[in-house]
């Protein structure tokens, strides 16, 4: 605990710090332009043998090495070098974050999305355009092949700060099976909220089936939120954070509580699982079993989890018995952008230090990093969705559930707000489901979310009431 303390302590200093760091040093583009030897630091939470051990590997293994013959062959003598760590992310942010603060920070840094904001917001990181220039960064062909939607999770109040990693989509994954012994379609797609508690109470008949596992309490932590509050959410119209306020408790918010207690209060999904310790993992294994009709999860689940070969909760027949919707708005045309359907997405992203000593080569390398020769060599023949759609198509074809993923739901998904704030505001959304599961009114829990709401940001930037 008093090492937790510490680190954030010193993630706090430092982005107070690394702010009038960044007002009194402007980046220089132009800096070091034409230097024929050059040295780069690639600053990442991955490392060989251990956490993220596939990342670090194509790194040193791939990235570095051809990057370094690329730059030969035009006259230049860069040095890479791996700066790897394998940490728990709140070890890794504290160490970004005073990496930056005190000028020893990689020239090339891997973010996860949500921080985007809070070090944003620090001046710790900056556009790239004001790193680089506007004209080459508009320039790199990349950008088309990166969708507007996944663009989002390295774009802070419309500028890029960076280039996304890669990402991933929520659907409504169904049990094909159970679904006929009802008479529902296999090729189920639900327009609304209504029809997905109908196919939820068609399933109530089936003796030992949840019909519908929604993620709630604080248990399943941010599974809740993002697998549950989020995609209803921005299927009412509304996201969590817009135009510098949070939703408090105002009508949408209390439409997905509303949801969430039809579910529970209805007895279509089972409540122990949102209170257990190891509930998520638990539903993973029941849905593998037969024994769940209807789970909303990230494309983890079918690729990671019930993976025939390799799953953690192997399920021999996933690839027949195994459905996917997209997630409906509340009624149609209800959602965001007036979608009729709704996603959300998570995803990191790779950014340049302003203080680098060499920009122009930094964003060479970033680009580099981000090319579909680079994205194909992370995957190193696995089927996993990317940032780009060029590679998408080649790789993901023999998936179709994937394929889905990347043409139906990226191009309509959300991100979570990078703001200092938010995981404060997702723990008082989880609680709000939870107290929906332990009884409380839609109306109980929204009032209860906005009183803790306000104690985490202030009134004044509390939406509602």
């Amino acid at each position: 605990m008093r090492r937790k303390v510490l680190l954030a302590a010193a993630v706090s200093t430092t982005l107070v710090l690394s702010g009038c760091l960044g007002q009194q040093q402007e980046s220089d583009s132009g800096r070091n332009a034409d230097a024929k030897d050059v040295s780069l630091t690639i600053t990442s939470n991955s490392v060989k043998g251990g956490k993220n051990d596939a990342g670090a590997k194509w790194i040193e293994d791939w990235v570095i090495p051809e990057f370094t013959k690329q730059q030969k062959e035009k006259g230049v003598n860069v040095k890479v070098k791996l700066d790897g760590v394998g940490v728990d992310d709140d070890e890794y942010k504290a160490k970004v974050a005073l990496d930056f603060g005190t000028d020893i920070g990689g020239d090339i840094v891997e973010l996860d999305g949500i921080w985007l904001g809070e070090f944003a917001q620090g001046g710790q990181i900056k556009p790239l355009e004001d790193i680089v220039g506007k004209d080459k960064v508009d320039a790199w062909d990349g950008w088309e092949q990166i969708p507007d939607a996944v663009q989002q999770v390295s774009t802070y109040q419309g500028k890029r700060y960076g280039i996304p990693q890669g990402t991933d989509g929520r659907v409504l994954f169904f049990n094909k099976k159970l679904f006929a012994k009802v008479g529902l379609p296999e090729d189920w797609q639900p327009t609304s909220w209504d029809e997905i508690t109908a196919a939820a109470v068609s399933l109530k008949s089936l003796p030992g089936v949840t019909p519908i596992q929604l993620n709630a309490g604080t248990a399943m932590t941010e599974a809740t939120t993002m697998q549950g509050v989020l995609p209803l959410l921005v299927g009412t119209g509304s996201e969590i954070y817009s135009d510098g306020k949070w939703q408090g408790d105002t009508d949408d918010l209390t439409s997905v509580l509303d949801f969430y207690q039809q579910v529970y209060r209805g007895k279509l999904a089972d409540p122990v699982l949102a209170q257990e310790a190891k509930g998520r993992d638990r539903s993973f294994e029941e849905f593998a079993q037969n024994k769940i009709g209807i789970l909303l999860e990230s494309d983890y689940f079918w690729r990671s989890v019930l993976d025939p070969e390799d799953g953690v909760a192997k399920m021999p027949d996933r690839d027949t018995a195994v459905g996917w919707a997209k997630i409906p708005a509340m009624t149609p045309g209800s959602g965001v952008d007036g979608q009729d359907f709704v996603s959300m997405s998570g995803g990191g992203l790779r950014v340049i230090n302003p203080k680098t000593e060499y920009p122009q080569q930094a964003w060479e390398l970033l680009q580099f990093m981000n090319s579909a020769a680079a994205t194909k060599a992370y995957l190193a023949g696995t089927a996993q969705i990317t940032q780009r759609e060029d590679v998408n198509s080649e790789v993901l074809k023999s998936d179709p559930m994937l394929s889905f993923i990347a043409e139906e739901v990226l191009p309509i998904t959300r991100f979570r707000p990078g703001i200092a704030e938010y995981p404060k505001v997702s723990t008082a959304l989880q609680q709000a489901t939870a107290d929906v599961v332990a009884g409380k009114t839609a109306a109980q829990a929204a009032a209860g979310y906005r009183d803790a709401l306000v104690k985490a940001v202030g009134e004044d930037a509390v939406a509602g009431g």
